[in-house]
């Protein structure tokens, strides 16, 4: 009778319907007691998905707004994100739903609100009294398109300018348009025959609110009396207005022109201006007009008590500076300063003591937002320096290429990086305080060291305290110093296996405990950087070139413990022989006139200075090989403990003993099989068929597949190239077409697509090798693109000096292990269901010299290996946790079986995965390319989590996605900002309380004193009754078509439901008051009322009685 085999059974089960829990159950039975035993501790409700924060400079921002009572800043993007700042550390990222640009944004100074008005026509109402800001009210302008908005001080009128060049005006309590509308026919002259085109500029005279100035496109400007309904003065100019400016006594006004002039207008002499500037233009001798200059964008018009006005502007240089920077002038009495921004200026504001238009402003700083960052510049110091910005946004000064995240590192690590960055400070800072102080931090409830490391296209690497959800960055690392600069672009022969950023950053490898870091560059290259605090000069940079050949004539199939052969002779042990030339001319070249042995880049050859921080070990280049360029690094591991450093790409794999300087290993990948490859493959030369080079550095515009490639493999499609991408990454994203899924899995279609399989996943771990091992032992797992895991066992001398003197002895094990889909994580686990880390040397100063005692401890100190594996009994096992595409396998160690299987996705892909800690256990975290996070137990791998987060809409989402412990995530959202996330039900909960407050309870400052004789014979501020005007009983009601009222979501409620813990008790409390104080408020108008109402129907009744005293009754 034929005997069935319930695993294969059960396993094929798992593939036709995904329902994990019961092939588990299943498998779990028969895998036998001992994997039972582990205690697993997470269940579902530890786990809810979150975003916490948004770090990094507002991508393509159009609007900016500041608070000059709260000192809060407010940034719109053309994405209809909305960015508050306050003091470093408290900020706040929302989101208009509609997605449109925020063209303007308007505070309600010392309220807790703001106004933001969208592309759309739309006007919404934030509500800022809640950590996370809630809209209150939103209205939709249906036949008008908005262009402008003014609110006064203390206002609750906002007035709204329109295309069609007329002002509506707006409630901001009720958020409902008021009877009263500015129509654009009344205000022009009625003479004028021509439209003066959209409203540009609102703003009330400062002396006399019942004033309003109205600038239109045109040229025309309309002093409007609010009261009498009519035009007081009409100014016109026969150049297009950008921006108007009001002198604080309100007897002058500014405007800036498209001509790049400024004029000066007299309120009351409207004929001509009263002065013409142009601020750029070079004066002409023979008395005639200046030049015209390109538009003066904005101006803003300042006083002090002191001294002259400041006249601030952004643009109106002439047309002959081509090339030159965008610029900010400040005019200032008889002085210009023309300060050079680095991207274009898209608004600025000046930041004034007082809030009154009124008062001599004392202007003290300008914020100017640029395309690319956010500028400071101190108006009361000399020379106009700039604040040092305490926020982190500079993380995409060069794009960011890669990423990864780091919680819970060593306590010691942050001071260390702070103490080496804090070198690198730049000078000439303003010693003034950071103006924008606003709100209050939030309560930190986690006490765990966070580090972010991003690398970036011009080969920087910066290290970001990333502790409670803040960002700061910590310390930068160009890792591009090492090579020669090539002075012009004929002179890169060998930088062309990309066509820009040579030096771009692909995969980090890092060791906290060590502080060993390993970087892959686009350009075939790995460097090793040791820590130290002590600045070093190395004389010789420590080199080694690697050839790593891919070209099968007849494989040579080593015996399961043969020792592989060495490496090729291009790659010598000593490091100072090898001199890499990058030269065509002087390059070696194969017979037939191909370059070969030729690395991508060159060294330096002089000494190099190291500050302390980050310091070189070793450079290891791989060189052309008979015309092919190297293939891309796909990808790396560092061991601190072993001294070894291990990369792949699809042509094979190295290892490099850098402690010795020496190659260890130097193999095609279809080598490490040995006699055990389960593919049938064909010879083949590289030269046959030129392949692209590799996975590419790949920009967002996802992927241009080369048609004539039948592969779907990562290393085989050609990309425009402006960012990495990893191998794991399918740059065919295309939804419509899911070959790429099947492609992989399939197992023998295409001989093209075996012959390039890529390394994908590598792992340096303590654990047993083979079936018949007793014990454990040193060895690397290495993971490909086709699913397979493989076994190198790592044979290491004793330690201390034995160590630089006795060879590393590696050979392959024989182990063979398959999933379906590329490998991309693996991990072990010990008995009791706990991580094993990799073995790691604790930090210490190498650049030291030490003393004897320290010799001789050195001799007989093992490598710390926080696994308990090295002290484990012969009986006890070890479970492997394998991640790759499409499933995760947990193998019981040294049996190898296969006790738990879990497919994770069937029509998509894994694109990152990650076995992390979390509330005293582990699991294994994924991000799908159909844009959901799951989370699985380890070692059963129960699904915990699977929530639809957000689809993978471009490649910068799937290269930067990455997990860390305790419930942690990021992603670069934008290429200018951090996402960052947590999957904590933990952290979800204390969120509210760790965010910061953006309102702060201040009291405005006073007004203005008007002083006796302006009191006396008038004079001074003229207020205006604006209800009387513009509300209802007066104006009557506006036009229901014109625009639609929304209520918005936030509000009490808003507040209610996102308060939670004690401060939101108290916050409870405080609204539970303020709603009884609002309803006690509301009794007593309505009582006021009723009370008037009887009072005066009394009054009516009593009239009427002596009306009708004395008449009969047929006298009615």
């Amino acid at each position: 009778m034929r005997k069935f085999n319930i695993r294969k059974v059960l396993d094929g089960l798992t593939a036709v319907s995904s329902s994990a829990s019961a092939s588990a159950a299943a498998q779990q039975q028969q895998a036998g007691n001992r994997e039972s035993e582990i205690q697993e501790t997470l269940q579902s409700e530890h786990f809810q998905l979150c975003k916490t924060v948004r770090h990094g400079f507002p991508y393509q921002p159009s609007a900016l707004a500041f608070d000059p009572v709260q000192k809060i800043l407010a940034i719109g993007t053309q994405t209809g994100a909305l960015r508050l700042f306050g003091r470093p550390g408290v900020e706040c990222y929302c989101q208009h739903d509609s997605g449109a640009a925020v063209i303007q944004l308007q505070f309600l100074i010392n309220e807790g609100a703001l106004v933001s008005a969208l592309a759309d026509d739309t006007l919404h109402l934030w509500n800022l009294r809640q950590k996370r800001p809630a809209i209150l009210h939103s209205l939709k302008f249906n036949r008008e398109r908005i262009t402008f908005c003014h609110l006064p001080f203390q206002s609750k009128w906002l007035y709204v300018g329109t295309e069609r060049g007329n002002i509506h005006i707006v409630n901001v309590e009720s958020f409902t348009l008021s009877g009263y509308v500015i129509m654009w026919n009344k205000a022009i002259e009625l003479s004028s025959k021509s439209h003066p085109g959209p409203i540009v500029h609102i703003s009330d005279n400062p002396m006399d609110e019942g004033k309003l100035l109205i600038g239109f496109e045109s040229g025309t400007v309309v002093l409007w009396d609010l009261k009498s309904k009519k035009a007081d003065y009409r100014y016109t100019h026969d150049e297009a207005i950008h921006s108007v400016a009001w002198h604080h006594e309100g007897k002058q006004f500014i405007c800036s022109h498209s001509d790049g002039t400024l004029t000066i207008w007299n309120v009351k002499s409207p004929t001509k201006p009263f002065q013409t500037i142009t601020p750029h233009g070079k004066q002409l001798k023979d008395g005639k007009k200046p030049e015209p200059c390109k538009p003066i964008l904005k101006v803003e018009y300042k006083t002090t008590r002191a001294g002259e006005p400041f006249i601030i502007l952004s643009g109106g240089l002439s047309y002959d500076t081509v090339g030159r920077r965008p610029c900010l002038t400040v005019m200032h009495g008889k002085s210009t300063a023309v300060l050079e921004m680095d991207y274009s200026i898209v608004d600025f504001l000046t930041l004034c003591e007082t809030p009154y238009p009124n008062d001599f402003q004392e202007p003290y700083a300008v914020v100017v937002l640029l395309e690319k960052d956010l500028v400071l510049i101190d108006l009361a110091q000399n020379g106009y320096p700039i604040f040092e910005n305490p926020y982190p946004l500079t993380i995409h000064e060069s794009p960011v290429t890669c990423c990864e995240y780091f919680a819970d590192c060593p306590v010691d690590l942050i001071p260390a990086l702070y103490s080496v960055g804090a070198r690198q400070k730049r000078q000439g800072y303003s010693k003034k305080e950071w103006p924008i102080s606003g709100g209050n931090w939030g309560l930190i409830t986690q006490s765990y060291p966070e580090i972010i490391i991003t690398g970036h296209a011009d080969g920087s690497i910066k290290f970001w305290d990333a502790s409670a959800i803040t960002l700061q960055v910590l310390y930068k690392l160009k890792t591009a110093k090492v090579f020669e600069k090539s002075r012009n672009k004929d002179d890169r022969p060998n930088t062309d296996i990309v066509d820009e950023d040579p030096y771009a950053i692909q995969i980090i490898s890092w060791c906290p405990e060590s502080r060993m870091l390993c970087i892959a560059g686009v350009s075939a290259h790995v460097i090793i950087y040791r820590f130290s605090k002590q600045e070093v000069t190395a004389e010789v940079i420590p080199m080694l070139e690697v050839r790593l050949l891919y070209e099968i004539n007849d494989v040579e199939t080593p015996d399961g413990d043969q020792v592989p052969p060495l490496p090729t002779p291009g790659t010598g042990s000593n490091p100072q022989s090898i001199v890499p030339q990058s030269h065509p001319s002087t390059s070696s070249s194969s017979s037939d006139g191909l370059r070969d042995n030729v690395p991508c880049l060159k060294v330096k050859n002089s000494p190099l200075k190291q500050s302390p921080g980050y310091q070189i070990e070793l450079v290891i280049q791989l060189v052309w090989v008979s015309g092919e360029p190297p293939q891309q690094i796909t990808s790396l591991a560092v061991n601190s403990a072993y001294g070894l450093v291990v990369f792949g790409n699809s042509n094979g794999i190295a290892m490099v003993d850098y402690l010795q300087k020496t190659v260890l290993l130097n193999l095609g990948t279809i080598e490490l099989y040995g006699s055990n490859d389960p593919y049938r493959r064909e010879p083949r030369s590289p030269r046959k068929t030129r392949q692209p080079s590799g996975a590419g550095l790949c920009d967002i515009n996802e992927g241009t597949v080369v048609p004539e490639d039948r592969c779907k493999s990562p290393t085989s499609a050609k990309m425009s190239r402006k960012l990495s991408l990893p191998t794991e990454l399918k740059p065919d994203l295309d939804v419509k077409d899911n070959s790429f899924s099947r492609s992989r899995s399939s197992s023998v279609t295409s001989i093209d697509k075996e012959s390039r399989e890529a390394i994908s996943a590598l792992h340096f771990c303590e654990t047993f090798t083979r079936k018949a091992d007793t014990s454990p032992s040193p060895c690397l797992w290495v993971g490909t693109t086709l699913g397979t895991v493989l076994v190198i066992v790592l044979n290491l001398p004793p330690g201390g000096e034995q160590r630089l003197l006795q060879p590393v002895i590696v050979s392959p094990s024989g182990t063979i292990l398959r999933l379906k889909g590329a490998i991309l994580r693996m991990a072990f686990l010990d008995t009791t269901g706990s991580l094993v880390p990799p073995a790691h040397e604790p930090w210490r100063e190498h650049n030291v010299p030490e003393d004897k005692d320290e010799k001789d401890k050195l001799k007989k100190r093992r490598p710390v290996s926080v696994s308990p594996s090295s002290s484990q009994e012969i009986s006890e096992n070890q479970y492997a946790v394998i991640c790759s595409e499409k499933q995760a396998k947990v193998i019981s160690l040294p049996s190898q079986n296969c006790i738990y299987k879990q497919n994770i996705t069937e029509t998509s892909f894994v694109l990152r995965g990650d076995i992390v800690a979390l509330s005293n256990s582990i699991c294994l975290a994924c991000f799908c390319a159909n844009g959901h996070i799951m989370t699985f137990s380890l070692p059963s791998l129960r699904p915990l989590l699977d929530v639809y987060y957000l689809p993978l809409t471009n490649m910068r989402i799937a290269r930067t996605f990455c997990f860390t412990n305790n419930g942690q995530a990021l992603y670069l959202v934008s290429p200018t900002e951090i996402q960052r996330l947590t999957y904590s039900q933990e952290i979800c909960e204390n969120l509210q309380e760790m965010l910061g407050e953006l309102f702060t309870p201040v009291e405005t400052p006073e007004a203005p004193n008007r002083g006796f004789f302006k009191g006396l014979f008038g004079g001074g501020a003229q207020s205006l009754d604006r209800e009387e005007l513009f509300g209802e009983s007066a104006s009557g009601k506006a036009s229901r078509s014109l625009a639609q009222h929304i209520p918005g979501p936030g509000g009490i409620e808003g507040v209610k439901g996102a308060a939670s813990g004690v401060v939101g008790e108290l916050a409870r409390a405080r609204l539970a008051l303020d709603e009884r104080g609002q309803k006690l408020g509301e009794l007593e108008e309505k009582t006021a009322a009723m009370l008037y109402s009887a009072d005066s129907f009394s009054k009516h009744a009593h009239e009427m009685m002596l009306k009708y005293k004395d008449k009969k009754w047929y006298q009615f």
